[in-house]
């Protein structure tokens, strides 16, 4: 795992859109298309603004979301909502080409098995992600394998269903579907994260994030997420 800190959030925003920028354009380039997977929180939405004003060929990109909070078409807590708010009114992306996972659904285990064969169709079988963007929670939770649920033991699936967490169920892409990512980008900041961010840099497989493939990954965190680790990191370029 690469890591490389920043002073500020914004920085880490801004070096998280040229990493995915960059993936987008080698993607493009060998295979003829990018295939991205998103997660939700605040740091994302201005790493995908800033991402919308950088040269990629927007037509060649599918955005999938890695994990979504079981909750209504435009609620405010749907990473969904951001998502579209941050690239769709900025970036010539084709709005078919964000694939929404389908919580809004009668069925929730039906529609997990449907996003998982959306997937396929656009990433083969089994499919394969160029890049997938992770977060990084105080408790050691990344996408939506929190500590404890059952979902962390999931290994026949791409995509799974949560027990209620912080008062909602979750869909998530599972440890099969993220370790096949040809690259894996942390996004990590605020000094509530200094403790699982310690744990995740030293291979802490106790923390969910510390089961995730660490071969092709690359951690971009703030100073103030990075707190000791920052001795002896210079700021990334």
């Amino acid at each position: 795992m690469k890591i490389e800190l920043f002073d500020d959030v914004d920085s880490v925003a801004q070096a998280a859109a040229e990493a995915i920028a960059l993936s987008a354009r080698r993607a493009v380039a060998a295979r003829g298309k990018f295939i991205l997977a998103v997660s939700g929180g605040r740091t994302p939405w201005v790493m995908l603004r800033a991402l919308a004003d950088r040269e990629v060929s927007w037509n060649a990109v599918h955005v999938f979301q890695v994990d979504e909070r079981v909750a209504p078409e435009g609620d405010p807590d749907r990473n969904l909502t951001h998502l579209r708010e941050s690239l769709l009114q900025h970036a010539p992306l084709p709005p078919g080409q964000i694939h929404a996972m389908p919580v809004e659904a009668a069925d929730l285990q039906a529609a997990a098995t449907q996003y998982a064969r959306a997937l396929q169709e656009i990433a083969g079988s089994p499919p394969v992600l160029d890049l997938v963007h992770l977060g990084l929670g105080p408790d050691g939770h990344t996408a939506s394998l929190v500590p404890g649920d059952p979902v962390l033991a999931v290994t026949d699936r791409d995509v799974a269903l949560t027990g209620v967490y912080q008062g909602r169920r979750r869909m998530t892409l599972t440890y099969p579907m993220l370790n096949r990512a040809r690259q894996v980008l942390w996004v990590v900041t605020g000094k509530d994260k200094t403790g699982a961010l310690r744990r995740l840099r030293d291979g802490d497989r106790s923390i969910p994030a510390g089961r995730v493939q660490r071969e092709e990954a690359l951690l971009l965190a703030d100073r103030e997420a990075a707190g000791q680790l920052a001795a002896g990191h210079g700021q990334g370029g």
